[in-house]
């Protein structure tokens, strides 16, 4: 066999190994030793793959992704989810479909400080559904527009995936945060559009028959109220962000200053006790160590297909067909729109870009504006059938039974559609994502 066969099969081996219930890191390691095997020897694929495991995440930065993961779980429990969406729900009040968009307001806001889709969903399952349904909400609305605005979180920074992104893509993650910013801010004021033109011209889609579209009863909340409930979120906020953006701190030191921030604040109101830090403590160990895994993992199987010349091989004939740069981006967001019905996003971004970033590269495309577009292409797989993880999240976190899985997905197709309505906009305007990168 060829260098070129063998990077093919291997392809398909790991595919064949994801289709029968392999583990995806798993599943690039075996299939990346055993094509190393075949080219050289068993030898020298135990030494590759031993390097490729030391060199992987050795390096500090690495370090940023246990810190924004433990700053998303102390966000979690100090009640920060509960208190941005009732000063969204007070400021919206008097605004027809206010409700909804105070949850896209409040995720929107909790998204710059966890970075994590499913804390979201999880957090606004529990908060916002219940006061959606009890002021006359459909529940399909109620569980959608929780499913559709918890994707914020995986595009606003600080952003897992954009972490993920800058590391196979050897690109600034500092630099990628900041580009997710603008995308972020257009997807949530896409998702309040739509459901203002609901509210006004179906209100049938969000409403139960006879209730009205604002919230009727007196609220308590008052500016003062409001104000202390939203500044230790601003401060989060203007803590990682600011300094980010400011050049005060590297991504890794940011993610160490939220986490800290994140920790006082949950002290200071009293929601953290022992239990519940050893709970937060241990959830950050299970999910760091799986994507810390998955890199490892990515590393190896991206040196396996450079060693066989296969992403090489790939652009020479994807150049080849005269497809152009846009034919070729719009094959790419259209598969990882498929896979995203059938696997996570961070495997999707594990098995493509190791194959794609040379094409994208051999055809001038900007590496910041490309992963902002395959961050939100990702991102549409949160909400599609049959996987939809961020669906299956608010179903887990929900208690009502008469809500399904379907009704789910239902209430979320609307905010699919204006993703792809955004990503198209990204697309034809870069500026969008690369503006505030390089200032």
């Amino acid at each position: 066999m060829t260098d070129l066969q063998v990077g093919l099969l291997a392809i398909v081996l790991m595919l064949a190994g994801i289709y029968f219930g392999m583990h995806i890191g798993v599943a690039l390691i075996v299939t990346s030793f055993v094509s190393v095997a075949l080219i050289k020897s068993p030898d020298v694929a135990a030494r590759f793959v031993a390097a490729s495991a030391n060199d992987a995440i050795r390096d500090y930065l690495f370090g940023v992704i246990p810190l924004f993961v433990l700053m998303g779980m102390l966000v979690s429990v100090s009640g920060v989810g509960r208190d941005t969406f009732d000063v969204f729900q007070w400021l919206m009040r008097r605004v027809r479909g206010g409700l909804g968009l105070a949850t896209v307001g409040a995720n929107a806001v909790f998204a710059a400080i966890t970075g994590i889709s499913i804390a979201s969903a999880s957090v606004f399952t529990k908060v916002a559904v219940p006061e959606m349904i009890r002021h006359g909400y459909t529940r399909r609305f109620a569980v959608g527009v929780v499913a559709g605005s918890s994707v914020l979180g995986m595009l606003i920074p600080p952003s897992l995936l954009m972490i993920i992104y800058g590391v196979l893509a050897e690109e600034s993650v500092g630099r990628m945060f900041i580009a997710g910013i603008i995308p972020g801010i257009v997807l949530a004021l896409g998702f309040a559009l739509l459901i203002v033109g609901m509210a006004y011209l179906r209100p049938g889609m969000i409403m139960e028959q006879g209730a009205a579209a604002t919230v009727r009863e007196p609220h308590h909340e008052t500016w003062g109220s409001a104000a202390l409930k939203f500044i230790p979120i601003l401060i989060l906020i203007t803590l990682v962000l600011g300094g980010l953006y400011g050049g005060l701190f590297t991504p890794t030191e940011a993610g160490a200053v939220g986490a800290a921030g994140a920790l006082v604040i949950a002290l200071v109101r009293r929601r953290l006790d022992w239990r519940k830090l050893w709970k937060v403590l241990t959830e950050t160990g299970y999910v760091s160590v799986s994507v810390l895994f998955l890199i490892i993992s990515a590393m190896l199987y991206s040196r396996m297909l450079a060693l066989t010349g296969m992403p090489a091989a790939v652009t020479e004939g994807i150049t080849g067909l005269g497809l152009g740069s846009w034919g070729f981006l719009a094959a790419y967001v259209g598969i990882v729109i498929v896979l995203g019905c059938i696997i996570d996003s961070v495997s999707i971004m594990l098995i493509m870009l190791p194959i794609v970033l040379p094409i994208a590269r051999a055809f001038g495309m900007d590496i910041v504006w490309f992963g902002v577009i395959t961050v939100v292409a990702v991102e549409i797989g949160l909400l599609t059938p049959p996987f939809g993880v961020s669906v299956y999240t608010v179903k887990s976190a929900l208690n009502d039974t008469r809500i399904t899985v379907r009704d789910i997905f239902a209430g979320a197709f609307p905010f699919v559609l204006m993703m792809v309505a955004v990503l198209v906009l990204l697309v034809v305007f870069p500026r969008l994502s690369t503006w505030l990168a390089y200032m």
